[in-house]
């Protein structure tokens, strides 16, 4: 089983933390904004039973395989959480609790949270928000 802190370690070397911003859509029949978020591990293709134990560990999230073409690269797994509700149950309250030590990542976690925050209360998000939510997003992964 894997401990908090090594958790913690992993997501600072290889861990982010993600905020992505749809816009209304007539195509897919959405009238407002619609924000996503998720938190996310990559590794290479040889360390899947590392990203199986994270999974184990939130007990939520999925693995997804990245095909990678670039020069000196190779193919690697995705641990990912994209559900709002564990986001806000799980991944929220662990990283609150066990802090980040990069700061990098301490303060896209940071972002990220006020992000969540600004949409969470929002049945809708107006224009204003959005822009709000923007300037904090180009904040992130600085």
């Amino acid at each position: 089983m894997l401990s908090p802190d090594y958790i913690v370690g992993l997501t600072d070397g290889e861990g982010s933390f993600g905020v992505f911003i749809y816009p209304p859509s007539k195509k897919r029949g959405t009238k407002y904004y619609r924000i996503e978020y998720r938190y996310y591990i990559h590794l290479r293709e040889d360390e899947l039973p590392l990203l199986e134990k994270v999974k184990h560990f939130f007990k939520c999230g999925n693995i997804y395989f990245q095909k990678d073409t670039r020069k000196n690269h190779r193919n690697g797994y995705r641990f990912e959480i994209s559900s709002k509700g564990k986001i806000k149950e799980v991944v929220m309250p662990f990283f609150r609790e066990h802090l980040l030590h990069s700061m990098g990542r301490k303060n896209d976690f940071k972002l990220f949270c006020q992000i969540h925050k600004i949409a969470e209360n929002k049945k809708h998000l107006q224009k204003q928000d959005v822009e709000r939510i923007n300037k904090f997003k180009a904040k992130m992964h600085k």
